[in-house]
């Protein structure tokens, strides 16, 4: 169907989730053509009055993967909050992929983007449609601070990107996390220690690279590391850093970014992620017990689980516990260094729960970028990253929206 047969601009796919809704009351006031679908004609009535003005104008769509085909040929861009992606993404990627529709989700899921990748790439670049994965929390800051580094070394002559280094510097989850992340979460590390592929996936730094075989040899590039701050940056002297959990899907997204480039980053890119563990005397304690945590799970998977009862580990995990009023914040810092020497930290701030009302903010703009500003976009197709598919765009969007993006040069 030619994009102007589209009767909408954007279906909204999982909208009676907890992200699905804080999205689309972000997306109430955008003045496009959206359609609410979900399986459930209740819920999505429930959701569509609490929406205020031309939002009470969309179409309310009930649907089964079924009829995504049907769905995807309607609309110029589909959102898609289905988590866990493993068991529901794919039908919505691949109706996309062959409809020419544009396509944004919140995944951060190695194997699962690796089958996207693998099922559907080609034919997304036939059909014109960027699949465009992990839209939110992760992976956006990873990936548009990177780049925004990139963009500002090649603007001051300093050479490519070397060593580069994310730090969550503050992360407030005010409203802890979903039921599908940490579903998300516990069934990833049991199939890592179950099934060889995933495992294979898990340990390789470029298992998401479009030209694996082209991928430079950098020797061990660790998920999860423990780092006195200085050893990251002179600026960040007596901080202590541990391992991030989602570095094990960031570093990827990010690895894939600098090859669907062209390598724009440089051949001796190297990306890592960190958590701070701030500088009190009781820093490296608690970073090392942190770092050992997410070593054990990252590695053992399933048999690590295994040695807690399900309920001990989900009451340590900060569970839903607000109607997605902006309460939260973030800031994320990524230290480089660059092939002449030059240094440069990129930062970017953001107030609402990392998990819920940030995120409903950076898949709502990316939809956005995509529905309206096609015109404006690199001419990449396929299945994408936020940087790849969006960046300069996006970087312009989000500042406009309160995401304060800034990149200083240190030295």
């Amino acid at each position: 169907m030619g994009a102007g047969l589209r009767d909408l601009d954007i279906v909204l796919y999982g909208a009676t989730g907890s992200v699905g809704k804080l999205t689309a009351r972000y997306l109430a006031d955008s003045g496009l053509r959206v359609g609410l679908a979900g399986r459930s004609a209740e819920r999505l009535e429930a959701l569509w009055q609490t929406l205020p003005g031309e939002a009470r104008d969309w179409q309310l769509i009930v649907t089964d993967v079924d009829q995504l085909n049907g769905l995807a040929a309607r609309t110029r861009v589909m959102i898609s909050t289905v988590g866990p992606y493993a068991a529901n993404g794919l039908p919505v990627v691949g109706a996309c992929a062959a409809a020419g529709t544009d396509y944004v989700d919140l995944a951060a899921e190695v194997p699962f983007v690796r089958r996207s990748i693998d099922a559907h790439h080609a034919g997304a670049i036939e059909s014109g449609a960027r699949i465009v994965h992990s839209c939110g929390f992760d992976s956006i800051p990873s990936d548009l601070t990177v780049y925004a580094l990139h963009q500002r070394a090649i603007a001051d002559g300093a050479g490519d990107l070397a060593d580069t280094t994310l730090v969550l510097r503050a992360a407030n989850y005010a409203m802890g996390f979903s039921r599908g992340t940490v579903d998300t979460m516990f069934e990833l590390m049991r199939a890592g220690w179950g099934d060889p592929e995933t495992r294979r996936l898990l340990d390789d730094p470029y298992s998401l690279s479009p030209d694996r075989v082209s991928e430079p040899e950098l020797g061990r590039q660790p998920d999860v590391s423990l780092h006195r701050g200085e050893e990251i940056a002179p600026e960040l002297a007596g901080l202590w850093t541990s391992g991030y959990l989602m570095a094990l899907y960031n570093t990827r997204c990010v690895r894939r970014t600098n090859a669907l480039l062209g390598w724009g980053y440089g051949r001796r890119f190297r990306y890592a992620e960190t958590t701070s563990m701030g500088s009190s005397p009781a820093a490296p304690a608690m970073a090392a017990m942190t770092n050992a945590t997410i070593t054990g799970a990252s590695r053992l998977g399933g048999a690590y689980l295994r040695m807690f009862p399900r309920g001990l580990l989900e009451s340590m995990i900060p569970r839903p516990n607000g109607d997605g009023a902006p309460r939260g914040h973030y800031r994320v810092e990524t230290y480089a260094t660059t092939s002449s020497g030059a240094r440069y930290v990129a930062s970017i701030a953001q107030q609402g729960d990392p998990g819920y009302a940030a995120t409903a903010v950076l898949l709502g703009e990316s939809a956005l970028a995509l529905a309206c500003d096609r015109e404006q976009l690199p001419d990449r197709h396929g299945v994408l990253t936020p940087a790849s598919a969006m960046g300069d765009v996006l970087l312009k969007r989000l500042a406009a929206v309160g995401v304060t993006v800034d990149t200083v040069r240190l030295g």
